[in-house]
């Protein structure tokens, strides 16, 4: 393998298309491009904007020292014939054929796999699960997922749908979800999930800071703003930080219970609060998991931040690369 070669790695999320390129064998980072995803602009215009960060990236490394991509998309997917199924972040984005489209316009051998999965590789192999061999990584953002190392293999289920644990059903009946359920645990606990919250409380009259920060329109409200209130005393803040902790303690509990990892780790943009969300999950693992299980179980924020499904996904291309699939 020529050590000029390169692998990339795209992570396609909700708000933004993060793109980087890597040396083959040691991983070393030659280039990163970040840029708005725009969903709502439909299936050919996010493709295409894949397709340009690719162009630009070509215009600072060579065409062809590049080996094969690696795409993290969020939602459910057939990973071996290329096709996103299903996700609830883009609509009218339904049996997708990424890998095919993207791998004849450059080409390059494509491969994906699912967002949360590709920031677990990341995280297992160079991150805060480094040598580890029972992880739970669960992502929470504009929705929450999850990716599971048992006894060190990764796992897919039947359909790669392993770990979807946004979707299991915390209330009954609850707040409605894109996947056709309602009440799960992405729509409570999330950047959109903890910004309904905010809107509910405002709505039955609730007081906050935050009304000031944005001329009384709750829509401009931010998670980063709850937790700047939070810091500033805001009572409607901490309750919210502390209600959304809660049922996320819950949700550890049953991930806990069920997976008995070594290691948790918490990453996705929300996981900014540290914390403040934290601390109250903390509290609910420690009087409600299996005490065995919560014993040999640390709880953690992710290391790479928010490069660790670049990395992961292009640690997954070369794996699959090396195997010699094509998709």
């Amino acid at each position: 393998m020529n050590t000029s070669q390169y692998i990339i790695g795209i992570d396609l999320g909700g708000t933004n298309l993060k793109i980087s390129a890597y040396t083959f064998s040691q991983f070393h980072k030659l280039y990163e491009r970040r840029i708005a995803t725009r969903p709502k602009k439909g299936w050919e215009y996010v493709m295409n904007q894949i397709h340009t960060a690719i162009l630009e990236l070509y215009t600072v490394l060579p065409k062809q020292n590049a080996v094969c991509i690696g795409v993290g998309i969020p939602g459910l997917l057939d990973i071996e014939t290329g096709v996103s199924i299903f996700s609830s972040k883009f609509p009218k984005w339904e049996n997708m054929p990424v890998a095919r489209w993207l791998s004849e316009k450059t080409g390059l051998p494509v491969y994906i796999d699912n967002d949360v999965r590709v920031n677990l590789y990341g995280e297992w192999l160079c991150g805060a699960g480094k040598h580890k061999k029972n992880i739970v990584l669960l992502t929470l953002g504009t929705g929450i997922g999850a990716g599971i190392v048992i006894d060190g293999h990764v796992l897919y289920g039947a359909t790669a749908s392993a770990g979807e644990i946004g979707h299991m059903n915390m209330f009954r009946p609850g707040r409605p979800c894109r996947c056709g359920s309602d009440g799960c645990l992405g729509r409570y606990v999330s950047a959109s999930g903890i910004l309904d919250t905010i809107k509910e409380k405002i709505a039955a009259g609730n007081s906050t800071i935050m009304s000031e920060w944005v001329n009384g329109n709750p829509d401009k409200i931010t998670a980063k703003m709850i937790s700047n209130a939070y810091d500033l005393g805001d009572q409607m803040a901490i309750d919210t930080m502390n209600e959304t902790g809660v049922i996320l303690g819950y949700g550890l509990v049953n991930v806990i219970n069920l997976f008995n990892p070594e290691i948790l780790i918490i990453g996705g943009g929300m996981s900014a609060a540290g914390e403040r969300l934290l601390q109250p999950a903390r509290k609910i693992v420690a009087e409600h998991a299996l005490r065995l299980s919560r014993e040999h179980c640390t709880i953690v924020t992710a290391q790479l931040g928010d490069s660790a499904g670049m990395l992961g996904a292009a640690l997954y291309a070369r794996q699959r690369f090396e195997n010699g699939t094509r998709f």
